[in-house]
């Protein structure tokens, strides 16, 4: 059974209605609270003193007529009707109404009347059709209880009370409670809306349509979260090609030598090589397409590996130029051949933090280039020296051909050849300088190249070192 659940704009009106709700409950308990605080609480002060000043001029002994009629003048002067009883028993017949409670005065409020105290009624009365406040005030001789003040008012109701601002307050409130709506459908279609443009945006996504972009329509929350999107859906545009171009790149890579290897093999299988010299050459050729081949898939695969996030380095404090120089001993033989002048300056005292297999990879692909693309008698110059107190640099130069300038921004990018068919000759795989290029970044270092055709190639690296803490 599907469950039903309600949509954002749902939720942001149930929301609003929710709290146009509360609101009002809250309205209308806080003006029930101020009609007994501000209004009734004074009614019933006003009564005890009313009560207390005309029993002030009480002194004592029977009641005269003479204290009567002072009442009676009082009474019509004062807005509540004041009555002057001398047997307290017989005051609920003194009234010129009856009241929906049994006993005016119990046993419980006699006792308070002896002992001073003023007691208060309220009660419903039907002729009024409202609540009566009653105030009962002893008229005591000694110890003795002569008579009492009933002084009594119908209270007014909260309606009467506030019928005049409810002309101004009513429709005021429809008005405050119609842009309260409108308001929030306008706020819940504002969130909604790039919402909904996101789902669809991510549906084409999906069935791999990168193109289309969500309007960024304001800089709030929604607005970066758009944005955001955006660079998303094309930062995975431009994964999507990336990886698009790279098994292009491979397919190609692996179909030259496999074809290679295929056309080669069938020959010999097939009995078209005559000779025992064409079957070796056809053999050489073979191991040299697979052995090209391997030098692919291992520079593949260890791509692979330093491109992902968690590629574990055992950094230790390496001397760097120990580190160069031990590289530089396996080139001697190629430096010979090729009759290659190699030149250094290494700055002994640079110690850097770092994976010694991983640097001594990176030197040796740069230094493998260097010699592949020198000609006869050509230099190679190698300069380590401390740029800062933080960083050092390694400046690998050679006299080779140069790299047009154009070309210069798309070194260690993968596959990426200045000579592609030179280079496929030569057994390069296309994926040297990019390993480079990722182990430097992996080492917090920056890699960046010059060059000038005709002139030659310089690589520099720049990594941080540890001097500064070995000094301390």
């Amino acid at each position: 059974m599907r469950r039903w659940s309600m949509t954002l704009v749902q939720k942001i009106w149930f929301t609003i209605s929710v709290g146009v709700i509360v609101t009002i409950s809250f309205s209308y308990f806080l003006s029930h609270y101020f009609y007994q605080k501000l209004y009734v609480d004074n009614v019933e002060k006003m009564l005890m003193e009313e009560g207390k000043n005309l029993a002030s001029d009480y002194h004592g002994g029977p009641i005269t007529e003479q204290y009567r009629k002072q009442v009676e003048w009082y009474n019509e002067k004062s807005t509540a009707e004041i009555l002057l009883v001398s047997n307290p028993r017989e005051l609920s017949a003194c009234l010129p109404f009856h009241i929906d409670y049994d006993s005016l005065i119990n046993e419980e409020d006699r006792a308070k009347l002896l002992k001073g105290e003023v007691v208060t009624k309220v009660g419903f009365e039907e002729r009024f059709g409202r609540q009566i406040m009653g105030v009962i005030v002893p008229l005591l001789d000694e110890q003795r209880l002569e008579g009492v003040f009933y002084l009594y008012i119908p209270l007014a109701s909260i309606q009467e009370i506030t019928t005049e601002v409810a002309y101004i307050w009513i429709p005021i409130a429809f008005v405050f409670v119609f842009i309260l709506l409108i308001a929030g459908k306008m706020m819940a279609d504002r969130i909604a809306n790039p919402l909904k443009e996101m789902e669809a945006v991510a549906y084409k996504m999906a069935h791999g349509d990168y193109k289309t972009e969500i309007p960024i329509r304001s800089n709030d929350e929604i607005g970066r979260l758009a944005k955001a999107f955006n660079i998303m859906a094309k930062a995975i545009a431009e994964e999507d090609m990336r990886k698009k171009e790279f098994l292009a790149n491979v397919s190609h890579e692996l179909r030259t030598p496999l074809s290679y290897v295929k056309g080669y093999s069938e020959a010999i299988l097939e009995g078209i090589v005559q000779t025992k010299q064409s079957e070796q050459k056809y053999v050489k050729l073979i191991h040299r397409e697979a052995s090209r081949m391997e030098r692919l898939v291992h520079d593949l695969l260890d791509l692979a590996q330093l491109e992902g996030e968690t590629y574990p380095l055992q950094k230790v404090p390496l001397v760097f130029s120990q580190v160069i120089e031990d590289t530089l001993e396996k080139y001697e033989p190629f430096l010979q051949e090729k009759n290659i002048l190699l030149t250094t300056e290494l700055n002994p005292e640079i110690i850097i933090e770092a994976d010694y297999d991983r640097i001594e990879q990176v030197i040796h692909n740069i230094v493998d280039n260097a010699i592949r693309y020198t000609p006869m008698g050509g230099n190679i110059h190698i300069q380590l020296e401390q740029m800062n107190e933080r960083d050092c640099q390694l400046v690998i130069s050679d006299t080779g051909k140069g790299i047009p300038k154009e070309k210069l921004p798309f070194l260690g990018e993968r596959f990426f050849r200045v000579d592609k068919a030179r280079t496929r000759s030569e057994g390069g795989t296309g994926l040297g300088l990019a390993i480079v290029k990722q182990i430097i970044h992996l080492h917090r270092g920056r890699l960046y190249f010059k060059s000038k055709e005709g002139k030659g190639t310089t690589v520099v690296i720049e990594l941080p070192t540890l001097n500064g803490e070995w000094e301390e």
